[in-house]
């Protein structure tokens, strides 16, 4: 990508900014839920792992594949 380009791809690109801040709080939400449900160490770890990934969960519910 050029110098020219990017400066106009920098124009034009279009963010949300407030998402990520959104993505945290979905994620610590997720910990708790799944750390209240865990049973011992190893589920522990499991739980942050599940934790993480949280919207893969989110939209294999709501796909109800």
């Amino acid at each position: 990508m050029g110098k020219r380009n990017w400066k106009k791809w920098e124009k034009n690109n279009i963010t949300c900014k407030g998402s990520g801040g959104i993505y945290c709080l979905g994620t610590i939400g997720a910990a708790v839920y799944y750390l209240q449900q865990a049973t011992g160490f190893w589920s522990g770890v499991l739980a942050i792992l599940k934790a993480l990934v949280w919207p893969a969960f989110l939209v294999h519910k709501l796909l109800g594949i």
